[in-house]
């Protein structure tokens, strides 16, 4: 795999604030939760033991556990 070829997809969460097209990224450690920034707010992805295929690639799935809001 090329270092910048994705390897997990977000999934759940407020799809409102997180497009098709941002759900499928590359992250160096597939094992990490993810962190999103969004607006005003992180939502978080932590990894599953699930694959999913997306157009022809298998990746790992990182499920959507919530947000925390920033303030300032």
């Amino acid at each position: 795999m090329r270092s910048n070829e994705a390897n997990v997809l977000l999934r759940g969460g407020p799809l409102r604030h997180l497009p098709e097209q941002e759900r499928t990224r590359c992250v160096s450690d597939p094992t990490a939760p993810v962190k999103v920034m969004r607006s005003n707010r992180y939502d978080h992805f932590e990894p599953s033991t699930e694959t999913v295929l997306v157009e022809g690639q298998e990746l790992l799935a990182f499920d959507w556990s919530g947000s925390t809001y920033v303030t300032g």
